[in-house]
C-alpha cells in the first residue's frame, strides 16, 4: 500500500498516510479510456441550441396557392414548402437533437481511478489533515501554500469529506480553484486542476466509488 505525505493547513509536513492502491495505484494508466469518458461527461452536459423550423412550424397558410392545373404555373400545395421564400427548412438542426453518450459506471470508475493513479505517481496530489477559512483571501493563502510545498501545478481542487458551508462560500471567487465534495468527483475537474484532498476524504472516497 502507498503512502503519501501529509499537510497541515500551513503546507507543513505532519505525517503519512496510505492510500488505497485500488483507488490511486493503478499500475495501467489507460488513456484512451479516460478520454472516451471526459468525452461522455462533456457530451452529456451539452445541449442542443441550434433549431431550424420545419415547413409544420413556420407561418403561413395551409390552403393551396392556386389550382393544380391550368395557370401555366408549377403546381405548388404549400407556402410553407422548403421549395418557397420563406418556408420550412429540410434537414436542419433541431433542439430535439441528443449529444448524450452512455457511460457505464464501471468505466467511470476506473477512469477515475486512473486519474487519481496519475496524479499520485506524477506527485501532483496532496493530503491535508485539516484546513478552516472563511475568508477567500485566508482560504486562497492556504491553498497556495499547500499546493507550493507539495509541489502541485498553478490550478488546484479541494475535495472536501462533507459539505462545509464556509470553505464553499470562500472559494468561490477563486480563479485558479474549485471546492468540490468526496461524493461528487467527475473527470473534467480531476483532469484540470491537482487534487488537494481532505484525510477524512479518502475514506468518502472509498466508500463512494471503490465498489
Amino acid at each position: 500500500m502507498a503512502k503519501t505525505a501529509v499537510y497541515n493547513q500551513t503546507g507543513e509536513k505532519v505525517s503519512e498516510t496510505d492510500l488505497n492502491p485500488a483507488v490511486f495505484g493503478l499500475a495501467k494508466i489507460d488513456v484512451n479510456l479516460v478520454h472516451f469518458a471526459l468525452r461522455a461527461q462533456r457530451n452529456n452536459a451539452r445541449s442542443a441550441i441550434a433549431h431550424t423550423k420545419n415547413r409544420g412550424e413556420v407561418s403561413g397558410s395551409g390552403k393551396k396557392p392556386w389550382k393544380q392545373k391550368g395557370t401555366g404555373r408549377a403546381r405548388a400545395g404549400s407556402v410553407r414548402s422548403p421549395l418557397w421564400r420563406g418556408g420550412g427548412i429540410t434537414f436542419g438542426p433541431t433542439k430535439g437533437r441528443s449529444f448524450s453518450i452512455k457511460l457505464n459506471q464501471s468505466i467511470f470508475r476506473k477512469a477515475l481511478f486512473t486519474i487519481l493513479s496519475d496524479k499520485v505517481k506524477d506527485n501532483k496530489l496532496a493530503v491535508v489533515d485539516s484546513i478552516a477559512a472563511n475568508k477567500t483571501k485566508d482560504l486562497s493563502r492556504k491553498l497556495s501554500a499547500i499546493a507550493d510545498k507539495a509541489g502541485l501545478g498553478k490550478k488546484y481542487i479541494l475535495i472536501l469529506g462533507a459539505h462545509n458551508r464556509e470553505l464553499e462560500r470562500a472559494g468561490k471567487n477563486l480563479p485558479n480553484a474549485k471546492i468540490l465534495a468526496a461524493n461528487q468527483l467527475n473527470i473534467f475537474d480531476l483532469l484540470k486542476y491537482d487534487p488537494i484532498i481532505l484525510k477524512d476524504a479518502l475514506t468518502v472516497i472509498e466508500k463512494t466509488y471503490a465498489q
